[in-house]
C-alpha cells in the first residue's frame, strides 16, 4: 500500500482549495476524484458569484468563511491572474412591504462587517445606477462580484501540484478502514494509506462518510437535493451589476447574474429533488419570466432559454427554520484521528473556498 500524508476526496473547488492549503503547509497530498476531471459537479454548475456575506446566520461558519473567503479570493485572483470582476450588487425590495426585510438584511450585514460601502438606496437612487430596475428600495453591496470558476480551479490545482500534490482521476473511493496510525482508503483494486483524510465529496460526502470504519452513522446529516435551474438571456442586457431579490427558503431567489463574457442569466430557483437530474424544462420559461420581471419589468419572455442546472447539497431541507450552516467535522466532533468531513457545502462554497481550505488545514495541523 502506497502512503501519503493526506488524502482529499473530491476535486471540486473546495477540495482543491483544501489540497492547496495542505500542500503549501508541507504535506504530501493525493486528491481522489471519481470523475474524469476536476470540478464537474457542484463547482461547474454554480452562478460563479463572489458573495459579500449578507444573508447568513450571525456567527455561522457560512458568514465567517464567506466574508474571509471573499477577501482571500479577490487577492488570490489578482495575484494569480484568474479572471474575475468586482461588479457590485443590488438586492432589491420590489414593493413597499419588502422594505423592512431589506433593512434588516442591511443591519445584519453591517454588524457582520460583510461589505465596505454598504448603502441603502431609495428607488430613484437605484434607478440612477441601473436604469431598468424598478424597486422601492435597494441595498448596494460593492464587494460582490463574479469569477471564472474553471480558471480558479485550474489555478488551485496547478498551485497544489507545484507543491507536490497529485490528482488521481476516475478513482472512486470504495472503502475506508483504520490500520494502525493510518487510514486505508480503498479505490477498487488499489489502496492508499494516509494519516490525514478529508472528505470533500460534495453531493457524495454522506456516502463517503458511511464508508468510514468506526464513524458513527448518527453524525452523518441527511442530504437534501436542492436543484436550481438557470435560464439564459439572449442578446445584451442593460445591467452592469448583479441584481437580487430578497432571499427565499433554500436559496437566494431567482436573480440576474452576469458571466465574464457579459452573458446574463436568471436563476437559480429551488426545486427539492429526489434524484440527480440536471435537465432544465423549457416549459418553465414563463415561470422564470415572471420571477425575472420583478427585477427587469421590460424583459420579454421570448429572450429566455434553458441554460443549465445545479444541485446543492443542502442538509437543512425545505422545512428548516433557517439556512443550514456548513458542517466541517473534525476529530472533536466524531472522535476519529486525522479525519475531517465536510457536509452541506453549498452556497457560498465557491466564495468561501480558500477560507475553508485554511480552516481545514488548521484543524489538521
Amino acid at each position: 500500500m502506497d502512503t501519503t500524508d493526506a488524502v482529499v476526496v473530491g476535486a471540486g473547488v473546495v477540495g482543491l482549495a483544501i489540497a492547496r492549503a495542505l500542500a503549501k503547509a508541507g504535506r504530501s497530498v493525493v486528491i481522489l476524484e471519481r470523475e474524469a476531471t476536476f470540478g464537474t459537479g457542484i463547482s461547474s454548475r454554480s452562478s460563479e458569484v463572489i458573495h459579500a456575506g449578507l444573508h447568513y446566520p450571525a456567527g455561522s461558519l457560512k458568514e465567517r468563511l464567506c466574508i474571509a473567503g471573499k477577501r482571500k479570493l479577490y487577492d488570490y485572483c489578482t495575484s494569480r491572474k484568474v479572471p474575475h470582476c468586482q461588479l457590485g450588487k443590488l438586492t432589491i425590495a420590489a414593493t413597499a412591504d419588502e422594505i423592512a426585510r431589506l433593512e434588516a438584511i442591511a443591519a445584519h450585514a453591517e454588524r457582520a462587517g460583510a461589505d465596505d460601502g454598504l448603502a441603502l438606496l431609495d428607488g430613484g437612487e437605484a434607478k440612477a445606477l441601473e436604469t431598468k430596475v424598478d424597486c422601492t428600495m435597494a441595498l448596494l453591496t460593492p464587494s460582490s462580484g463574479i469569477v471564472d470558476s474553471h480558471a480558479l480551479m485550474l489555478s488551485l490545482l496547478g498551485e497544489a501540484e507545484d507543491h507536490g500534490a497529485m490528482l488521481a482521476r476516475e478513482t472512486p473511493v470504495t472503502g475506508i478502514t483504520r490500520r494502525g496510525d493510518l487510514w486505508r482508503v480503498e479505490c477498487g483494486d488499489m489502496a492508499v494509506g494516509c494519516s490525514l483524510l478529508v472528505n470533500s465529496a460534495g453531493l457524495d460526502a454522506q456516502s463517503v462518510a458511511s464508508l468510514i470504519e468506526g464513524h458513527d452513522p448518527a453524525l452523518i446529516p441527511p442530504l437534501h437535493l436542492a436543484k436550481g435551474s438557470y435560464f439564459a438571456v439572449s442578446g445584451k442586457v442593460p445591467f452592469s451589476r448583479l441584481i437580487y431579490p430578497l432571499p427565499i427558503t433554500g436559496g437566494l431567489g431567482v436573480h440576474l447574474t452576469l458571466d465574464m463574457g457579459g452573458q446574463a442569466r436568471f436563476g437559480p430557483d429551488v426545486e427539492w429533488a429526489s434524484e440527480r437530474d440536471y435537465a432544465v424544462d423549457p416549459a418553465r420559461r414563463e415561470e422564470f419570466a415572471a420571477a425575472a420581471k420583478r427585477i427587469w419589468p421590460d424583459l420579454e419572455a421570448e429572450r429566455l432559454a434553458p441554460a443549465y442546472a445545479g444541485i446543492r447539497p443542502n442538509i437543512g431541507g425545505p422545512n428548516a427554520p433557517q439556512m443550514a450552516d456548513f458542517r466541517i467535522d473534525g476529530p472533536d466532533k466524531h472522535g476519529l484521528p486525522g479525519l475531517v468531513n465536510l457536509f452541506g457545502i453549498d452556497s457560498p462554497g465557491l466564495t468561501s473556498s480558500l477560507a475553508i481550505g485554511d480552516n481545514v488545514a488548521a484543524v489538521l495541523a
